[in-house]
């Protein structure tokens, strides 16, 4: 096999990361939190073993099936795998709404940070996935060192003032 080559110059600034496939033990479950309680809308669905989910009527953000997974367990703490899947809302108003649906399902988050260049709720999905909702401040805002280098940091996010935006 060649060695690969080095790239030569950086990867088109325009890449995004299009959208994540998880596989699930339950689908039914899988679907009531990510439509039911974060808001997502069902696109496509092939029986009940895949379903495609978006914001804003995109094609879909996420996959779920249970092709590999019905009925599994979540891989052992100290396995390889996915972190966590990272949601980014267009707002901190957004943010804020997502906060609430969480309050209003009952579930506990795992952790919340500012990170100077954004605002970030870190969770746990029905099937134990990492989910991160968070939202990107303004990059003018973001901290940087007297060079020009970025400074992220993980401070403590004030919960309460991010529940305030949904009266303002």
């Amino acid at each position: 096999m060649p060695e690969p080559a080095l790239p030569a110059k950086p990867i088109d600034p325009a890449t995004r990361i299009g959208h994540v496939h998880l596989k699930v033990a339950d689908l039914e479950r899988a679907l009531d939190f990510y439509c039911g309680v974060l808001g997502f809308q069902l696109q496509q669905r092939f029986g009940s073993q895949a379903a495609f989910i978006s914001a804003g009527g995109y094609h879909h953000h996420i996959g779920l099936n249970t092709w590999q997974s019905l009925g599994g367990r979540p891989p052992p703490p100290g396995s390889t795998g996915l972190f966590h899947l990272a949601i980014l809302y267009p707002t901190r108003a957004a943010l804020a709404d997502a906060w609430n649906r969480l309050n209003r399902a009952g579930i506990v988050l795992d952790g919340a940070s500012d990170h100077g260049v954004s605002e970030a709720l870190y969770l746990r999905d029905p099937d134990q996935n990492g989910v991160e909702l968070y939202r990107d401040r303004p990059e003018a805002e973001w901290p940087r060192d007297r060079d020009g280098s970025l400074q992220m940091v993980t401070a403590p996010i004030d919960l309460a003032g991010l529940l305030a935006e949904l009266r303002r």
